[in-house]
C-alpha cells in the first residue's frame, strides 16, 4: 500500500492533499502533477511512502529541476512508484540514449538474429546496482526545519515528521 501526498506552500501556510499516481509514469509528470498543485509557483513537496519500507521525496521550486530524496533505495527500486524518482542522475548513471536502444530492437521487438523470448523467461532489471540506504538530496527541507540528520533519522512516520516541522500536521490530518 502506499501513501502520496502533496504539501503545498501558500501565503496563508502549507496546504496539504492527498493524490492519486495511477497516471504519474515518469518523473516529469510528477512534477507537473506537483506544479499543479500551486497557483504562484511556491515549493510543493511531494511525499510517497510504500508500507514503512521505504519514503521518497520530490521538492519543487517553480521552474527549476525537482529536488529529490529516498530514504532507502534499493527497496524504492522494487517498486514501481519508486522507480519513478531513481533517475539515472540521481544513481549516478549515464542516461541511455533512446535511438541507441531503437537501432538495437527489430519491428517484432527482438533483437536482429535473437529468438523472440517467452514471457516466463523475462526478469527484472538487477537491482544490485542500486545502493541500499538513503540517496539523493538530504538537505532538501533544511531551509524549512528539517535538518538533514533529522531526515537520515526518520524510518516510519516520516510524513507526519515532515508536516510537525513545516507546521502542517492540522492540514494534514484532513487529508489522511
Amino acid at each position: 500500500m502506499y501513501i502520496a501526498a502533496l504539501l503545498a506552500r501558500t501565503e496563508d501556510g502549507w496546504r496539504a492533499s492527498d493524490t492519486e499516481l495511477d497516471d504519474v509514469e515518469t518523473l516529469s509528470d510528477l512534477t507537473d502533477l506537483a506544479r499543479e498543485a500551486t497557483v504562484d509557483d511556491d515549493t510543493v513537496i511531494v511525499f510517497i511512502e510504500q508500507e514503512d519500507a521505504w519514503f521518497g521525496l520530490v521538492r519543487v521550486d517553480g521552474e527549476e529541476d525537482p529536488r529529490i530524496y529516498v530514504s532507502d533505495a534499493a527497496s524504492a527500486a522494487r517498486s514501481s512508484y519508486g522507480e519513478i524518482l531513481l533517475t539515472d542522475e540521481l544513481l549516478g548513471r549515464d542516461p541511455e540514449d533512446p535511438d541507441a536502444l531503437e537501432e538495437l530492437v527489430d519491428l517484432d521487438g527482438t533483437e536482429d538474429g535473437e529468438p523472440e523470448e517467452d514471457d516466463e523467461d523475462i526478469t527484472l532489471d538487477d537491482t544490485s546496482a542500486v545502493p541500499t540506504g538513503p540517496l539523493g538530496d538530504t538537505r532538501i527541507l533544511v531551509d524549512v526545519g528539517l535538518s538533514e540528520d533529522e531526515l537520515l533519522a526518520l524510518r516510519t512516520d516520516a510524513l507526519t515528521e515532515i508536516a510537525d516541522v513545516l507546521g502542517a500536521a492540522d492540514v494534514l490530518e484532513t487529508v489522511q
